[in-house]
């Protein structure tokens, strides 16, 4: 399986995934900080990978997405944004809206 066959399976396969420096328990970049705070605040569940532990999937994510930065989050498939974008459909109430209307379960 190849880094775009992989990142594609992982996407499919989780309803919410976060590709993130470092891990949910322990983020290493206050940007994916900030969306980490975001998906337990809204107590959504979701699959964070942890982009610095290769530099293939912190590359190939770049690729799949065609978006250059990392955090990127992803809701059934579909990709939503990073750390600026997260935090501003939050905000507006946007992002529990998208994952209600997506089907996701989330505690708040």
């Amino acid at each position: 399986m190849n880094i775009a066959e992989f990142i594609a399976n992982e996407v499919k396969s989780n309803d919410v995934v976060l590709f993130m420096k470092g891990t949910p328990q322990f983020p290493q970049c206050g940007f994916s900080g900030q969306v980490v705070q975001i998906l337990d605040h809204i107590g959504v569940g979701y699959k964070g990978l942890n982009v610095l532990e290769s530099a293939e999937l912190r590359n190939g994510i770049k690729e799949f997405s065609n978006w250059p930065t990392i955090p990127q989050l992803y809701v059934k498939g579909e990709f939503i944004g990073g750390c600026d974008i997260v935090r501003e459909m939050f905000q507006a109430g946007e992002l529990q809206q998208l994952l209600s209307e997506k089907g996701v379960a989330v505690a708040a």
